[in-house]
């Protein structure tokens, strides 16, 4: 319903002539929403902005979950995170107290969930089993490890998907090695997998502890060296 509401909007409403939408220099005529959009701009202008966290989470796709105790349960994934609201209703009624969950098809590493309770701010939840597979993969790569274990849990699933990754990043290997041979699936999985950026890592912090101070010389060894610098001695 959503989807046939958002193609109506953009293919039947904002080329419909609206009441709403008149002009002082010409009452008879009504415009369309486009129309009048197109008209605002040529007069005022517009400045390109930028779109910041928030907007790219906004516009990332969404599914309704349920929060428990061990964080939230998503395609075979446990995602968890500090400020989640467990086992308590959302307040959305429609959604029978299910929660707002956005999520990036391209990098299964977290989840956002927007807090009802609040003032729609994200709560960021990650997943359980990131440690195995540091390198961002998506949802691609996710589902072709888990096809060869059907019965497979979370964590074997990871692993998996841990592996073929590890054999995309490291390339050919040599013919001792005998490698096991990939299918043309496994390559273009991997292919896209490997175009998908790295996670940021922090730079490490600056060694700012004090240099050791020369050890002092014996007194009896600044005296030698007084006497060998006396002219003549």
């Amino acid at each position: 319903m959503q989807e046939l509401l958002d193609e109506w909007l953009v293919a039947t409403w904002q080329h419909r002539g609206h009441d709403g939408l008149r002009d002082p220099l010409h009452p008879g005529r009504s415009f369309t929403p486009n129309e009048k959009y197109a008209a605002l701009v040529e007069a005022c202008g517009y400045v390109p902005v930028a779109l910041g966290a928030e907007d790219y989470i906004e516009l990332l796709p969404s599914v309704w979950r349920a929060v428990n105790d061990y964080g939230i349960r998503m395609k075979r994934r446990t995602y968890d995170g500090p400020g989640l609201i467990r086992r308590q209703h959302s307040g959305v009624t429609e959604k029978k107290g299910l929660w707002e969950v956005h999520h990036d098809p391209y990098d299964v590493s977290r989840i956002w969930v927007r807090n009802h309770h609040g003032d729609g701010e994200w709560f960021e939840a990650t997943w359980k089993h990131l440690r195995h597979t540091p390198v961002p993969f998506g949802e691609l790569a996710r589902d072709h490890a888990a096809q060869g274990l059907p019965e497979g849990t979370e964590a074997e699933i990871a692993e998996a998907a841990a592996a073929l990754l590890t054999r995309a990043h490291a390339g050919p290997q040599d013919e001792e090695a005998k490698p096991q041979k990939r299918t043309r699936r496994d390559k273009r999985v991997a292919a896209r997998t490997k175009a998908a950026p790295p996670l940021p890592t922090p730079a490490p912090a600056p060694n700012t502890a004090p240099e050791p101070e020369p050890p002092k010389p014996e007194e009896g060894e600044r005296k030698a060296k007084v006497c060998r610098s006396r002219p003549g001695a």
